[in-house]
């Protein structure tokens, strides 16, 4: 039992020295991390939209020590994709990993997809009329009246051959069920178009007049009431 207690704190570093030879061997090894980087169009020209992309985000297998992929924050990761000069159509575009911005000692290595896909279409903008979605009944007694909105058309703007099918657009929803008094209140406007977009995006306001029935007899005897001589 001499043998292993003897020269015991020398032994002991030995140990400490393996395990710390073996922790700096193992962080400094190179490891893999893939992220899902956002795809941003840069350059894309005024008299056209993109109506359609492949995916909205590249996934990226990066190459580096522990230290340097801990330096990456993917909050902070884009794939910047330039489109300026391109015409209406679909537009193929090569996935290249050197427009990556990441921390030295870090390398990307794969990416998925290797291309993608961008169709394009002519702008088209004008103005159109804009009409309240009401829905339900008023209270009992009443009935709705005129119904104003300020303003009462707006422009909208995206592909052109969405843009020129549209001769309205709807309000959000007025529900009126049950109600006794005029409504004023703000909306926004609901778009069906999936390409079409308001070049204004500030609500507009809803005026809706509520008024209360009159009963057609006691109308009549007001009116009576009225022509006949004091």
């Amino acid at each position: 039992m001499r043998w292993l207690y003897g020269n015991l704190g020398y032994k002991l570093l030995a140990v400490g020295v393996a395990f710390l030879l073996w922790g700096v061997s193992h962080s400094s090894k190179p490891v893999q991390r893939g992220f899902d980087v956002p795809m941003v169009l840069r350059g894309v020209p005024d008299d056209l939209v993109v109506v359609e992309q492949s995916v909205t985000e590249v996934n990226v297998r990066v190459l580096g020590s522990r230290a340097s992929l801990r330096n990456i924050s993917a909050g902070e990761l884009e794939y910047p994709v330039e489109v300026s000069g391109a015409k209406p159509g679909v537009l193929s575009l090569e996935v290249e990993l050197a427009a990556l911005d990441l921390p030295r000692g870090a390398q990307p290595v794969s990416r998925s997809p290797s291309t993608v896909k961008l169709t394009l279409a002519k702008r088209g903008t004008k103005t159109v009329r804009v009409k309240p979605d009401i829905i339900g009944e008023p209270a009992a007694g009443f009935e709705l009246g005129e119904i104003g909105l300020d303003p009462p058309r707006v422009r909208i703007t995206g592909a052109e051959s969405e843009v020129l099918r549209l001769k309205e657009v709807l309000t959000e929803t007025i529900d009126i069920t049950g109600t006794s008094e005029n409504i004023v209140r703000e909306v926004r406007v609901s778009l069906s178009g999936r390409n079409v977009w308001l070049e204004e995006t500030s609500p507009l306001t809803a005026t809706v007049q509520i008024g209360q029935i009159v009963e057609e007899e006691t109308a009549e005897a007001d009116a009576d009431a009225e022509e006949t001589p004091g």
